[in-house]
């Protein structure tokens, strides 16, 4: 069973991982490229309610995240946002930042915020071919095992 949150940013569709604790989907507006949706399996509302088993599986995800998108767009830095205001369900918006633009099959994916904080909008956002390309490219390149 999933939650509210993992449901409005395309799960099953959007998957690119999963653990134990944590679902990894692609963020159909893509404030950069490769912005992901790293959203927790466990019912709670508050990231102090979270196991220790999911804090130790965060931990797992996040190398898993971070590989894939620096083979993705080879980032400079990455933001973990956690804001939950509109979707209260534990998650983080993940936005891999770079300066100038990054390309994806012939889309182009400014980081309009570089250097500063990140630009949540505009983004560019995914047709539906665009959303499976890209699912299925950031699946290819997460670590095995």
């Amino acid at each position: 069973m999933t939650n509210p949150t993992a449901q409005k940013f395309g799960y099953p569709h959007s998957l690119v991982a999963e653990t134990a604790s944590w679902l990894v989907l692609v963020r159909p507006s893509q404030p950069t490229l490769g912005a992901l949706v790293l959203v927790c399996k466990e019912p709670v509302l508050a990231f102090s309610e979270l196991t220790p088993e999911a804090f130790a599986d965060l931990a797992v995800v996040t190398r898993g995240v971070e590989h894939t998108l620096s083979a993705l767009v080879g980032y400079a830095r990455i933001n973990y946002l956690m804001l939950m205001m509109v979707d209260r369900d534990v998650h983080f918006h993940v936005l891999p930042r770079y300066e100038g633009e990054r390309s994806f099959e012939g889309q182009a994916f400014p980081d309009r915020g570089w250097p500063a904080a990140p630009q949540l909008s505009p983004a560019v956002e995914l047709a539906p071919a665009a959303l499976e390309a890209l699912t299925a490219r950031l699946r290819a390149l997460w670590p095995a095992g």
